[in-house]
């Protein structure tokens, strides 16, 4: 709702815009629209003016549904044919499914008996489906199956709010409109990838849900394989949604499948125990509410991604994410090839936490997705002085500093992507399925290769994950990037 208030207080809706929320729980339009208004206040990045919020709240509607009685969803169609004649909505819908994920096939099957999700000419019927989509391949197929007895695959739009995010849509195009790195984005150049997203806050009251899907399937299947997909991908003919979701389709297929044997090997599961965050005491993760107090569910997780293709064979992507880590991070480190030969050998300083001979460190090209929206390249720079000395150097480019224009909240662009049906930043079908299919076979490894019962939690809340990550890197003589 603070994503729509916004696109509103900017002028990119139209007049009759309306929102019909739909629930099971009586309330009125008044009670609906006092509700919105306190969320929007809350959480909305725009201030809320009142002038702004009158003319959006006029078109802020409720409706009840009964979900198994046969005409339960009477009043919401009544709703719904009201605005078309009184606001002039035209019969264009966009359903945005905001339920548990065991009520999405039941909820478009009622929807779709209903005559609520059918187009007609020259009228759009979209939905919004919130991850996870599925909890392994099978049933991310079951789930794709289901909705395309309701939908067809053009309705559906798989909401991801990290391909909304503006440095996610920067790194586009900072590949393919400079002519400067894309020559460099290869196996050739590049030493290895690393894809961090880091969480400061634990499982938030959600340990219920958390239980059942872990870091595994909580981050890495969607946000940070969506990432790798973008990072890897080949240049696109064009920037068609279809020709850019086909490139990303086949990146994640060239991915290699972890097999169950190589799974101890090729990743790291972590669970936090107490610890501190800022200074502040905070619970372990079996302290939760929600939480089995023998829990082994992962809340950190480490991986080796090998990609098997031209540009990429050779050149590792590591990818991690927890939670209760030092702080809130989101980044992508492109890190370069070491020089093949330093003329400078035996006269440099070794700088701290570097271990080449010569003390160079190597290029680093790293993009921050969240908190501080931007890119910063890191290069040698020889030290001011007599003395030959080098220093890594950073040359930063700021979100917040190079443009007057505010960042939109990840969600206004893919709500407005979807009402303009632009379904770029959204994952198709056999995305969602391709990075099961990865990770999905991580899974099987787990479950073959159980994790030691003594050795969890294995870290702290507050620290970067459980030292076996950190010797994980260390086998391929490489380290984490500390963000």
């Amino acid at each position: 709702m603070p994503a729509l208030y916004a696109l509103a207080a900017e002028g990119s809706l139209p007049a009759g815009f309306t929102v019909v929320g739909a629930g099971r729980s009586a309330l009125t339009d008044e009670e609906f629209r006092a509700d919105m208004r306190e969320g929007v206040e809350k959480y909305g990045r725009i201030h809320l003016r009142e002038d702004v919020w009158e003319r959006f709240a006029a078109g802020l509607r409720y409706a009840t549904y009964e979900f198994d009685a046969p005409d339960g969803f009477d009043h919401l169609k009544s709703v719904l044919g009201e605005a078309d004649r009184e606001r002039g909505t035209a019969g264009n819908r966009l359903l945005y499914f905001s339920t548990p994920p065991n009520a999405v096939l039941p909820l478009a099957e009622r929807l779709n008996a209903a005559g609520l999700t059918t187009q007609e000419p020259g009228t759009f019927v979209r939905t919004i489906i919130e991850k996870p989509f599925g909890r392994d391949l099978a049933t991310a197929r079951a789930l794709n199956a289901g909705l395309h007895t309701a939908f067809v695959e053009e309705q559906i739009y798989r909401i991801d709010h990290y391909l909304g995010k503006e440095t996610v849509q920067n790194l586009l195009v900072f590949r393919f409109a400079n002519g400067i790195f894309e020559p460099l984005w290869n196996r050739q150049y590049i030493d290895h990838v690393q894809i961090t997203v880091a969480e400061e806050i634990g499982v938030e009251g959600r340990g219920s849900y958390y239980e059942e899907a872990g870091a595994l399937r909580d981050i890495v299947q969607n946000h940070i394989m969506q990432l790798v997909a973008i990072v890897g991908m080949e240049a696109p003919s064009n920037f068609q949604a279809e020709m850019v979701r086909d490139e990303k389709v086949k990146l994640l297929r060239a991915v290699r499948p972890i097999h169950p044997d190589d799974a101890l090997s090729h990743s790291v599961r972590g669970q936090y125990s107490a610890g501190y965050i800022d200074g502040q005491p905070v619970p372990g993760y079996r302290e939760e509410k929600g939480v089995a107090p023998d829990s082994l569910r992962e809340t950190f997780v480490a991986l080796k991604v090998d990609i098997d293709n031209w540009r990429w064979a050779g050149t590792p992507f590591y990818l991690r994410t927890g939670k209760r880590l030092p702080k809130r991070s989101t980044e992508i480190v492109i890190q370069f090839r070491r020089v093949p030969h330093s003329p400078f050998a035996g006269s440099v300083p070794l700088a701290a936490g570097a271990v080449p001979e010569d003390g160079i460190e190597p290029n680093l090209l790293i993009l921050r997705i969240q908190p501080d929206e931007g890119i910063t390249l890191r290069f040698g720079a020889k030290i001011p002085g007599q003395a030959l000395r080098i220093e890594s150097v950073n040359m930063d480019f700021m979100y917040g500093t190079a443009f007057r224009e505010q960042s939109p909240d990840a969600y206004e662009r893919l709500l407005l992507d979807c009402m303009l049906g632009d379904p770029t930043l959204f994952a198709r079908e056999d995305e969602v399925e391709e990075a099961w299919r990865f990770c999905t076979a991580i899974l099987d490894g787990w479950r073959a290769h159980p994790p030691d019962r003594t050795n969890c939690p294995n870290y702290p809340a507050g620290t970067w994950g459980p030292e076996e990550s950190q010797e994980f890197m260390a086998r391929d003589g490489r380290a984490w990037h500390i963000p």
